[in-house]
């Protein structure tokens, strides 16, 4: 049985009768009780009910489920083709469903209740109200889903927009947070007391004591290194020892800044535009 529970509803009107169609498991079942009101408003039921019970309805019902129901009951089927032929038989969607296992028809209760069919089948039930009704519901079931699939298109266009838009927004905030700015002259010509913040001001472009004036609110165990991004603390390790190569060669301080900060960010652009670093495992942040 299909799981009517999981459903999507519109209607569509034929020929002033309001049809339901229902979305289930990924196809169109359209309501034949809507569609028998068309023909009888007091008593659909019956109307469903004298089309099934044609021979020509149960064999045609037999071959698609046959082609889409290996659950099938073919043994039930031949007795109800059987009984076809009995004077005063009637054949309910109910004793269909029911006796045969059939997926093609369905019956659903709540607010959108009724008897509903596959559209293939739905198509069969309209040429037996009439050839103009079939063509009216086919046209308006087209009109609908091409109004579905334009719906489908203008989202897939509007998130492909926002993409791009959320892709400039993320490459910006990478440039104006992540990637360092050049040190000033300033910055070049001043003597950090403590090489840590030489590191600092190359990848940061701040001291220890710049960045605790600036989060006045943060833990006194917390310090710039510790907000730092997976990125930057391989930087940071990197320069490390790029410093320790330049304190050999006996380089002013001011000099090694500059060339710290220049390696931070080369390293920066190269870091922030691989795949890989992500799939290290991080470990303890240095401070």
């Amino acid at each position: 049985m299909a799981d009517v529970d999981k459903i999507e509803n519109k209607i569509i009107s034929v020929r002033g009768t309001d049809v339901t169609i229902s979305r289930i498991e990924h196809d169109d079942y359209i309501c034949l009780t809507d569609m028998a009101k068309h023909k009888n408003a007091e008593r659909p039921g019956l109307i469903i009910s004298h089309w099934l019970s044609t021979v020509y309805t149960v064999n045609f019902l037999r071959i698609w489920e046959q082609v889409h129901n290996p659950s099938f009951k073919l043994t039930e089927f031949r007795e109800f083709k059987t009984q076809l032929s009995e004077p005063g038989f009637a054949l309910s969607a109910k004793q269909w469903i029911e006796q045969t296992d059939a997926i093609g028809i369905i019956s659903k209760r709540g607010r959108y209740g009724g008897t509903y069919a596959h559209r293939h089948i739905a198509f069969e039930f309209a040429s037996w109200i009439s050839p103009e009704f079939k063509y009216y519901l086919i046209a308006e079931f087209e009109r609908l889903k091409s109004s579905e699939q334009e719906l489908v298109s203008a989202e897939w266009n509007l998130q492909r927009l926002l993409a791009k838009v959320n892709y400039q927004i993320h490459t910006d905030a990478i440039k104006d947070c992540l990637i360092p700015t050049e040190v000033s002259a300033s910055q070049a010509s001043y003597t950090y007391a403590n090489e840590a913040d030489l590191l600092n001001v190359a990848l940061f472009g701040f001291t220890a004591a710049q960045w605790r004036d600036a989060n006045p609110d943060a833990h006194p165990s917390e310090n710039v290194r510790g907000s730092a991004t997976l990125e930057q603390l391989v930087v940071l390790s990197n320069m490390e020892s790029i410093n320790a190569l330049l304190i050999r060669q006996d380089l002013p301080q001011s000099k090694r800044l500059q060339l710290l900060n220049q390696a931070a960010i080369t390293q920066m652009t190269s870091l922030l535009a691989s795949k890989n670093l992500h799939k290290l495992p991080v470990t303890d942040r240095p401070s």
